[in-house]
């Protein structure tokens, strides 16, 4: 029996499948029927049982001198450039590459790694705990799939691990018979090209994305390359080719996939040049001016959980009067009230340190799944003019947009795809529905010994923030190294405040502004007695090793200061601690003014806080944690929160692949020729 065989049926279903549409109805049922094949197919303990088949040969292999195994190496590419791979063929395939790992990098990829690497190679994404060593299961998997000839992505969460892994991993692909490169923001288009042609390329999400949409358009009306190649024997006319920097689509590996196909799933990537007018600037300006005689309730009403303001009649009526005698935009009234509800969403809703910050008297956006900079990117539909506006900056016009495309659209162009991340199980019905791409749950090289602590509600933000400062301050006190992860910029430095009011100054605040930077810092998390303030994302993908001695006192202690909208996103912060057998703790936080409340949840969250007050107590009993009956209500309440949360936004995602699809069908412009 061969690999080809046992799941070419089911790999040509997923390939079938990854440019439909979301089912719906009886075709919602026939793919959760799939989904329930998919997992029954792709089950752990078979991966298991293929990795242990993998370790019974690495007898044989080690036996191999180094020119034999450099032999064997090239002997096994001729047979993947043909497709002549079976099952045996890539079970000992990946036994060699083991074996090229042990004897370069003196690692030596545990049973785990192994099952992971073969789950990927039939097309699945693996959820595999933090620390377990994903960078080195994805070299496993990006040498079989390099060995094909078509070329393999491995995306990465930032530039800096792009470089990183691909420099790390590089002796193994070169021994392989490979070449390896990679991608930041910073190349020309030549370094870009160089980069692409070799066999693994590394790179980010975004850059990959940018690229292929730059190709787009470099072709223009031109759907290939067999195309551009007719047109150049009949006109006679150079072709455009000479332009492009990617070379196809052939596989992608996605690293934190949960992050980037999911979370980051529908933030369009969009190409745009310079346009617009002054004129049209002001207009901003001026709507700005206009709303902020605008008052809440009175004169609008706001909806904080899908961020909308509707002018109330008594708004209309007064933005009625206010352009009466107006010319130009302001002449009708209908764009006068998109302008101006534009202006009161911008003052309602983004914040700064929340949604954006002001970087060298710029709004820089702040991406809120993941709390990492985007400084190349502007809100839609005048929404960052008009944020830049209420900042009293320069507004300058908005740009022109050549082309976009959302992540989901575009990684769902790969012929091959697949995946790993640390939270992947809570996302599998959506996995399975856009991607058609199965989770497999990949177990711990060693036991997990990680303690989960209860919840610890309060009923303000100031009592959360004294509770979580005096606990910083004990554990510093008991030399424990804390972890304290934020929502936000402006959280995390709300929660810095707190550690100087308590002369607790010695901590190292990440805003997940530099990339290496970050990556440091949070390596040093483990040390003893350290304090770390991050946001959620900071620093993901990167080990926190514990210092010696720190194991003895329970390792690291993670604290989330406050519920996700996502359950993935707080598992992902209580994966930072308590790997590979380590000792860890984790601890969370929240109150009743959490956003994740406010947003998801605002009638029931008003309840509470008026149950809380009854009876009356005294100051020092209010600033405790909830307990008793309440708590029970309280801890439903998150839970329902979130359940809501997430399930909007699985709403968004879909409306964007509706959108995608009909892009797709109606449009000329269309990434399928890849």
């Amino acid at each position: 029996m061969t690999l080809t065989s046992s799941t070419g049926n089911w790999s040509m279903l997923s390939q079938n499948f990854s440019q439909s549409e979301l089912p719906t109805g009886i075709d919602l049922l026939w793919a959760r029927f799939g989904l329930l094949g998919g997992r029954l197919q792709h089950r752990t303990s078979r991966y298991m049982a293929l990795a242990s088949r993998v370790l019974d040969l690495q007898k044989e292999i080690e036996t191999y001198t180094d020119a034999a195994l450099k032999d064997r190496t090239k002997q096994l590419q001729a047979i993947f450039r043909r497709g002549r791979d079976t099952l045996e063929v890539r079970l000992e395939a990946v036994g060699i590459v083991r074996e090229v790992a042990r004897r370069l990098r003196n690692e030596h990829p545990y049973k785990v790694q192994v099952a992971g690497a073969i789950a990927m190679l039939e097309g699945n994404i693996i959820e595999m705990a933090t620390g377990e060593g994903k960078t080195l299961t994805a070299s496993l998997t990006g040498t079989l799939y390099g060995w094909r000839g078509r070329g393999c992505h491995i995306i990465t969460v930032n530039d800096y691990l792009a470089e990183r892994d691909a420099d790390s991993m590089r002796a193994i692909y070169e021994f392989c018979g490979l070449t390896v490169g990679f991608v930041t923001g910073a190349m020309e288009p030549q370094q870009r090209r160089a980069a692409y042609q070799c066999d693994i390329t590394y790179l980010t999400n975004k850059e990959v994305t940018a690229d292929f949409l730059r190709d787009q358009l470099a072709m223009g009306r031109q759907r290939g390359l067999s195309e551009s190649l007719l047109k150049k024997i009949m006109d006679g006319a150079g072709t455009n080719t000479d332009q492009l920097v990617q070379r196809g689509l052939g596989a992608a590996i996605v690293d934190e996939a949960d992050s980037v196909l999911i979370d980051e799933a529908v933030t369009p990537l969009i190409i745009s040049g310079d346009g617009g007018n002054k004129l049209e600037a002001e207009t901003y300006v001026e709507a700005c001016k206009i709303a902020s005689e605008f008052t809440p309730t009175e004169d609008y009403r706001k909806n904080d959980q899908y961020r909308e303001i509707e002018l109330t009649r008594a708004g209309e009526n007064r933005l009625a009067k206010m352009i009466e005698a107006a010319q130009g935009v302001w002449a009708g009234f209908r764009r006068s009230e998109e302008l101006v509800v534009g202006a009161l969403v911008a003052r309602e809703f983004y914040e700064n340190g929340k949604q954006y910050i002001i970087d060298d008297d710029k709004v820089v956006i702040v991406d809120e799944a993941t709390g990492r900079l985007m400084p190349d990117r502007e809100w839609r539909d005048g929404l960052h003019q008009a944020v830049t506006a209420w900042e009293n900056l320069e507004v300058q016009p908005p740009k022109d947009t050549f082309a976009r495309m959302s992540f989901q659209r575009y990684f769902r162009l790969y012929p091959t795809l697949c995946g790993m991340t640390g939270t992947a199980r809570e996302a599998a019905g959506e996995l399975w529905d856009i991607y058609r791409r199965a989770v497999v749950k990949i177990p711990t090289n060693k036991p997990c010994i990680r303690k989960t602590l209860p919840q610890l509600t309060y009923r303000t933000q100031s009592a959360k923030i004294a509770a979580i400062t005096e606990i910083v301050q004990q554990y510093h006190d008991e030399a424990k190294p804390v972890l304290a992860g934020t929502r936000s910029v402006k959280a995390s430095n709300v929660l810095a405040a707190g550690l100087d009011d308590i002369a607790l100054g010695n901590y190292q605040l990440l805003n997940a502004v530099n990339h290496k930077a970050e990556a440091e810092i949070i390596a040093q998390a483990g040390q003893s007695a350290a304090i770390t303030v991050a946001t959620n994302m900071a620093g993901r993908g990167t080990d926190i090793k514990l210092a010696r001695g720190v194991a003895d006192i329970g390792g690291l202690r993670v604290l989330l200061t406050e519920r996700h909208e996502s359950k993935r996103v707080d598992r992902q912060l209580q994966g930072r601690c308590a790997r590979q057998g380590d000792p860890g703790e984790t601890l969370s936080f929240a109150s009743l003014d959490d956003e994740l409340l406010i947003r998801h949840a605002p009638w029931l969250r008003n309840l509470l806080a008026m149950l809380s007050k009854f009876p009356t107590r005294s100051p020092e009993r209010q600033a405790k944690p909830i307990s008793g009956p309440l708590l029970w209500l309280v801890n439903l309440t998150f839970k329902y929160a979130q359940r809501r949360a997430t399930q909007k936004a699985f709403s968004q995602r879909k409306g964007v692949l509706k959108t995608d699809t009909w892009l797709d069908e109606m449009l000329g412009f269309s990434g399928k020729q890849t």
